[in-house]
């Protein structure tokens, strides 16, 4: 008979099971758990396994696991991928219920400077990425995940999003290309996700076919909202095609870089001081404010250089961008810290808007600071400052009382 394998295990793997299936035609289950925890949690497992080989209608197997601390969301994962990789489900899921922790919505416009991937496939990954306070979280079925552990992620995301906290970030899925995406979409779309990724996007078309799965799945769930998307762009076809992109749905609400795809496709290396990739960089930023959306710069694949991510980030602001993606929680705070506003930013911003306050109140035209004019264009900005640095914290909601007292 055919036996399949889903899950991970090794001497590195934690909070995931291997999984090994055979179907037989008699003899009942046999089952077999292997676990450093299993005086504690053996028999859980054991019993876990039978009841949902039940679910499946299951009645003759050989079934061994190898544990290494899984949560029963992700042995229920594991073991739904090895019945479906052995057409044995007879259509059915088994879909884990939705935490209340997991129930809150998302916002057009919030903050996204920080959003941390965390590779479909790896379990030890979700547990605690929302401790960390990334703005958002990226469970990845894309690049991390290997091609044929492809269907067994989807899975495993889908109860991730239901079982895992992630503390309020924001919650995104990164789906594959073509069809297999928009299978993704099908499978996880109604398990309240906030924001889909749409990886190397190069034309509108895309986007809309993306946006019009979304909107059917939810329309057939009877669910209301709206899921918002990020386009990536990661080709030098997506860069030209950028405006139209990021226009093409009333959906999209930020458009990222992939810096990694687009040198190669240029031909190129990418060098931490980025001039290879500038004129891109720029293009989609400028393509980004025209739709009125947030441009998202590309990850800082180092992990090990703070200073070269604050430096990165820092000229990654100076360009336009909004946010970053991260691949190691180590990054979030730096990225944080470098995208808001620096202390000297807010007191020159408030500064700038006292001004600009007094002289309306005078009936003045022309705005001054000290010996200087100020321009609409510099008070617009100023506002944007000020308002950030309240929403991030940074500065109270009566700060210009506070300020005028100085």
């Amino acid at each position: 008979m055919k036996q399949v394998i889903t899950g991970n295990s090794g001497p590195k793997v934690r909070s995931d099971i291997e999984v090994i299936l055979e179907l037989r035609t008699s003899g009942g289950i046999e089952l077999e758990v292997r676990s450093k925890v299993k005086t504690m949690y053996g028999r859980a497992i054991d019993l876990q396994c039978r009841q949902l080989l039940d679910y499946f209608g299951i009645k003759n197997a050989m079934l061994a696991v190898n544990d290494t601390g899984a949560l029963p969301f992700v042995i229920a994962a594991r073991m739904e991928a090895a019945v479906k990789a052995l057409d044995a489900a007879s259509g059915k899921s088994f879909i884990p219920e939705m935490i209340p922790e997991n129930r809150y919505s998302s916002m057009r416009e919030r903050l996204r400077f920080s959003r941390l991937y965390l590779p479909g496939n790896n379990p030890q990954m979700f547990l605690n990425a929302g401790l960390h306070s990334p703005d958002g979280v990226i469970l990845d079925l894309e690049d991390s995940v290997a091609p044929d552990k492809k269907d067994e992620a989807r899975i495993l995301v889908r109860n991730a999003l239901c079982q895992v906290n992630f503390y309020g970030a924001e919650r995104m899925i990164r789906i594959n290309q073509g069809e297999r995406g928009l299978e993704d979409l099908e499978a996880l779309i109604p398990f309240n996700v906030h924001l889909v990724l749409i990886p190397k996007c190069e034309d509108a078309e895309t986007v809309r076919t993306v946006d019009e799965k979304i909107r059917q799945i939810k329309k057939n769930h009877s669910q209301e909202g709206t899921v918002f998307l990020m386009p990536i762009v990661e080709s030098a076809k997506g860069i030209e095609n950028a405006f139209e992109i990021a226009s093409a749905s009333t959906s999209v609400v930020a458009i990222a870089i992939g810096l990694e795809d687009y040198t190669a496709d240029l031909g190129v290396q990418r060098t931490k001081e980025g001039r290879e990739s500038l004129y891109a960089r720029t293009r989609l930023v400028v393509a980004s404010k025209a739709a009125g959306i947030q441009p998202i710069d590309s990850v800082f694949s180092d992990v090990g250089d703070m200073e070269g991510l604050l430096e990165n980030v820092r000229s990654s602001k100076a360009l336009g961008f909004e946010g970053m993606g991260c691949i190691h929680p180590r990054q979030i705070a730096v990225i944080r810290e470098g995208f808001s506003p620096a202390p000297d930013e807010i007191d020159r911003a408030g500064k700038i808007m006292l001004a600009y306050r007094k002289a309306r109140e005078k009936g003045l035209g022309v705005v001054a600071l000290g010996t200087k004019m100020i321009d609409p264009p510099v008070v617009a900005r100023a506002e944007k400052t000020i308002d950030l640095a309240v929403r991030l914290g940074l500065l109270p909601e009566n700060w210009s009382e506070e300020m005028a007292k100085e």
